[in-house]
């Protein structure tokens, strides 16, 4: 009786065995087809995200332009001179340009894109949605990388205000006094006329003396766009206001003035007809 018990015990193992080994096989041949296909995915999404990779920082990009827009821009329109598109300064040679007149700034914490009026919170935001939305709008092929004349353009000086004072390099000094020099060979060429020849002078004095680690030279000195300052705008307003409140006071007083005489003129009628 007792070695037929054991018997039995013994072929519910062996049944046991059959069924379990071949779905930990299947389950391990599964798990390991499913990490294939994840690593597959993962690669194939690594190589679109480098597929329209490019190397240029928008920032710095952005940076720049302001700069050429503050401080250069206003005397080029003063002097009605058209920069030429082989001008690395020229608007046409920004890769980023198109995307950035796409912006639209609804409102302090409201950013739309012009493309696809997408809104977001922050330009940041925005930024990263070009990136990855409309990168095929950027002209690679023939515009430049704007953010590469940022050493010439003293472009931190717009991109942090609280720039931190370090020791001066007088090999990176000599390259963005060469860089800009040869800006303003090819930008605004000396023997092209009277408007070049001012702007050339210009554009050294504006930004190409202080590249260098002697001191005393500052870059913008020339100055830029004139900027509307915010207390001369509320001194405005306040005027605005106060004018015609005072020209309401005035108005009032001789009315008041008016009256007094009259109540005068009608109490001295009233004693001279009073029989004495």
């Amino acid at each position: 009786m007792g070695k037929s018990i054991d018997f039995c015990h013994l072929l519910l193992l062996l049944l046991l065995c059959f069924l379990v080994l071949p779905q930990q096989g299947s389950s391990s041949s599964l798990f390991d087809r499913n990490k294939d296909t994840e690593e597959t995915v993962a690669s194939i999404k690594q190589e679109q995200d480098h597929s329209h990779e490019v190397h240029c920082s928008r920032e710095r990009s952005r940076a720049a332009w302001k700069v050429i827009e503050e401080y250069l821009m206003p005397f080029v329109e003063q002097e009605k001179y058209q920069i030429t598109r082989k001008c690395l300064l020229h608007a046409e040679n920004d890769m980023f340009r198109d995307q950035e007149q796409h912006k639209v700034h609804m409102d302090i914490n409201d950013w739309q894109c012009g493309y696809c009026k997408k809104s977001f919170r922050a330009e940041k935001f925005l930024d990263q949605h070009f990136d990855n939305r409309h990168y095929n709008l950027l002209n690679i092929s023939q515009s430049k990388c704007l953010a590469d004349l940022c050493g010439a353009l003293h472009c931190d000086l717009v991109m942090d205000s609280k720039l931190r004072k370090t020791k001066c390099n007088p090999a990176a000094a000599s390259r963005n006094r060469h860089l800009c020099e040869s800006l303003a060979n090819n930008c605004f060429p000396s023997n092209a006329g009277p408007s070049a020849s001012h702007l050339h002078e210009l554009f050294l004095r504006q930004f190409c003396d202080s590249h260098t680690c002697t001191g005393g030279k500052k870059p913008f000195s020339r100055g830029g766009k004139k900027r509307t300052s915010i207390f001369y705008l509320a001194i405005s307003i306040l005027t605005l206001m106060l004018v015609p409140l005072f020209y309401c006071i005035v108005y009032l007083h001789q009315m008041d003035k008016r009256k007094g005489v009259q109540d005068l003129r009608r109490i001295s009628n009233r004693n001279k007809s009073k029989p004495s």
